[in-house]
């Protein structure tokens, strides 16, 4: 039987550090209240215009796929995760192949915010499965900085969001590593609980023009953040006691859960709900804060380099976010 298995992990992030220092004065927060609610004490923000979504997801393309040990002309398939793309149309995907210079490869763009690394994992893993792809690229890449609102109004959101990406080659294997199942979920009744709205298709360019009373507020995302956290930790653990169960397995067996970098407290407390022990969770969110569709690939490179897995170990990813969405995938190392 054909399975999917990861070969190569790379990451990027900008040489940009912003301590909760320097966010003191321009949000009138402090690095104490900043870390009491998420863990973060830093983050990347890119400093110039030259870095892209699409550019510093080919950094972490090209380490991936010199940690897979292949030529870049072996990938058969892009899937580019990200909720800032370089242009609203076309998608990053296309313009990571054109960085890449590889052959004219399909490249799939997926938008699903904090859960899009793990849904793009999943399509990868479905098509290697089925025989169409033997490499798939999976990148997720984000640059925040650009789209928050950095003055007092904007503190709740803006001092978690951080810069960088991330990449896995996913690759068919015939042996009894790999993905052993992935979940998918979503719940649309809350998607504005945690959005972007505007501007948009029903906000377009006409509209905010002609309106008198827009004074640029409404351009960067919002979010409700109890209820966002409520609900984030419900289904981090659904998920990954699903993904347990698919596998006979339970959270004993789990030797590595990567979460989704989204507050050190939903991490800490999924991490007290499975009794899993400080060995067995890996959390990052405190040098990089939340990197959306990058923070998995990130954190799983810079757990693989701390030699925090091995092989035959059981690895388990979950993920929530802005949809509502999330998702959880268990892999044997």
């Amino acid at each position: 039987m054909i399975r999917s298995k990861i070969s190569g992990v790379g990451y990027y992030v900008p040489d940009n550090i912003v301590k909760n220092s320097d966010l003191e004065e321009m949000m009138n927060t402090s690095d104490q209240w900043i870390k009491e609610r998420t863990g973060i004490e830093e983050r990347r923000w890119v400093d110039n215009d030259k870095l892209s979504t699409s550019l510093m997801g080919t950094y972490a393309s090209e380490s991936a796929i010199s940690d897979a040990g292949i030529d870049k002309n072996e990938i058969d398939f892009i899937i580019f995760s990200t909720l800032s793309p370089d242009y609203y149309f076309p998608g990053s995907g296309v313009l990571l192949q054109r960085n890449l210079k590889i052959k004219e490869v399909g490249a799939l763009d997926v938008r699903n915010q904090c859960s899009g690394f793990i849904y793009s994992l999943s399509i990868a893993d479905q098509y290697i499965k089925s025989g169409m792809y033997k490499n798939i690229l999976v990148v997720g890449s984000e640059i925040h900085s650009g789209g928050l609102d950095k003055t007092p109004r904007g503190r709740g959101v803006s001092v978690i969001f951080g810069d960088g990406a991330g990449a896995v080659v996913l690759s068919a294997s015939d042996d009894d590593s790999g993905i052993l199942s992935t979940h998918l979920h979503s719940e649309g009744k809350y998607a504005e609980e945690l959005a972007l709205i505007k501007p948009a298709t029903t906000f377009w360019i006409d509209k905010i023009i002609d309106d008198e009373n827009e004074d640029g507020t409404g351009y960067s995302p919002v979010m409700n953040g109890n209820f966002v956290f409520k609900n984030a930790v419900i289904r981090f653990e659904e998920v990954i006691y699903e993904a347990l169960k698919h596998s006979s397995l339970k959270p004993d067996d789990i030797s590595l859960l990567i979460p989704h970098q989204a507050n050190l407290r939903i991490s800490q407390y999924i991490q007290k709900r499975l009794k899993l022990s400080n060995s067995q969770v890996y959390n990052n969110i405190m040098k990089y804060g939340n990197t959306t569709a990058a923070s998995i690939p990130i954190a799983l490179k810079e757990a693989l380099d701390e030699n925090k897995l091995n092989k035959g170990d059981i690895l388990c990813l979950a993920a929530f976010g802005s949809g509502f969405t999330w998702a959880s995938a268990l892999i044997k190392w």
